[in-house]
């Protein structure tokens, strides 16, 4: 977890500061041999530039830390529209200063908040500075996202298509039948389970840690592959109204799609499948007689020691993220097939339950009984509206602070942009 939080000042500070130069390496790294126009250009009406994430990093920082709490005024107060959150529309974002001067401004923001940690009350701001690791991470991930997409604009890349697999004869569960093998699923036995975190690390969302009973459930070991979802395609599953929820076809009609938005099979076959919306999820898992894990369910399989009767960071156990348990931090530049990280397992024996593709769960983003808003009160509390759907796990281009089974993310079930996939569960 963050066992270097017990350490003494001294000590901490220099933590700390190690911390955030890791954070800024990895942020900066994303940037090098950049296309310049990708830097000012929006990929997607949702998303800004590149180079706008880059400055709200900065400017996060500066305000929380340095305004908030070393009661400072504001550095370059001409970049605080541009940079605030709700400071410009995002298609309003594209007239950015230069690469140089954002990383200029960068900097000269964490060497005042570096001067600042000298004499920081840590012992009350702790959650605060990780906090902010934790949003410069996020934010790398988003830019991975625009620079994919960016790609895929410039290469026009197009489904392609391999050879359906002969499909095994159907089971009848319901009213759908399913070319699938509920042997490989793993059985999770109902009972009481502690879900949520309360470690100095938690986003606000993610309080307090709660008890949840279940019942018995199963879930499938892997996320789904892109074999497995080319059998879907291959069947017609973006043509048959009975495979899809009243919402989900709703959409499809008016988004007439046909495979995943990051789809590439060739050689992909048994990488997880990306770039799906939570309704192309929902209309598989339906497709094979399943359906999408509940966000408990997820996060149990996930965490949970049946031997131990405890609750684990990570799926794992412990120790900290590495790459010979997942495929996290960009470090791969793309997905993995689903069986790489043995190491990774959970004590259930799921595979990539962190890192690789998020995954879709059927919750709704929602407060835990208790929940108290941190840092600031719209940071979760204006996603609670039930049109959020609950993601878990992280992606390959996620990096590790955000790397835990209790981290929530939220997304409209409609977006696929990010790197997002899914595994199944039945009852």
């Amino acid at each position: 977890m963050h066992p270097s939080l017990a350490l003494p000042s001294t000590d901490l500070r220099d933590e700390i500061r190690q911390r955030y130069q890791q954070a800024r390496a990895n942020t900066l790294s994303l940037f090098e041999n950049l296309d310049s126009t990708f830097f000012y250009r929006q990929a997607h009406p949702d998303f800004s530039p590149m180079g706008w994430h880059l400055g709200h990093i900065g400017f996060t920082e500066g305000l929380w830390l340095l305004e908030q709490g070393a009661g400072q005024k504001p550095l370059f107060p001409d970049y605080r529209q541009l940079f605030a959150a709700d400071g410009l529309p995002k298609a309003q974002r594209e007239q950015l200063p230069s690469f140089t001067e954002v990383c200029d401004y960068l900097a000269d923001i964490r060497r005042q908040i570096f001067e600042y940690l000298a004499h920081a009350p840590l012992e009350e701001q702790s959650w605060l500075w990780l906090w902010l690791i934790q949003h410069e991470s996020q934010h790398c991930e988003t830019i991975t996202w625009v620079f994919h997409l960016h790609q895929r604009q410039a290469s026009r890349q197009t489904y392609i298509a391999i050879q359906p697999t002969p499909l095994q004869e159907p089971k009848i569960r319901g009213k759908f039948s399913a070319p699938v093998s509920f042997a490989e699923t793993i059985r999770i036995e109902g009972g009481l389970f502690r879900c949520g975190n309360d470690g100095i690390e938690a986003l606000d969302n993610e309080k307090p840690e709660h008890l949840v009973s279940l019942e018995t459930y199963w879930i499938d070991p892997t996320p789904v592959t892109c074999g497995d979802y080319a059998r879907f395609i291959d069947a017609g599953g973006y043509t048959e109204r009975q495979w899809w929820s009243a919402a989900g076809w709703a959409w499809l009609q008016d988004n007439p799609v046909t495979h995943p938005r990051y789809w590439n099979l060739a050689g992909m076959e048994n990488h997880p499948v990306c770039g799906v919306s939570w309704f192309e999820a929902d209309a598989y898992a339906r497709f094979v007689g399943k359906r999408l894990p509940t966000e408990a369910e997820w996060e149990k399989a996930a965490s949970w020691h049946p031997e131990l009767a405890a609750r684990q960071a990570y799926p794992w156990g412990a120790e900290d993220p590495n790459h010979q348990r997942c495929n996290f931090g960009g470090r791969q530049g793309q997905t993995t097939p689903v069986t790489q990280y043995p190491q990774g397992r959970s004590a259930y024996g799921c595979y990539d339950m962190l890192g690789n593709v998020w995954e879709w769960t059927d919750t709704w983003f929602h407060p835990y009984e208790g929940y108290v808003s941190f840092p600031y009160e719209g940071y979760s509390k204006a996603y609670f509206d039930n049109q959020h759907r609950v993601l878990k796990g992280g992606s390959w281009a996620v990096q590790a602070p955000v790397l835990r089974c209790a981290f929530r993310n939220w997304y409209y079930p409609a977006t696929r942009e990010h790197f997002a996939g899914f595994r199944c569960a039945y009852s």
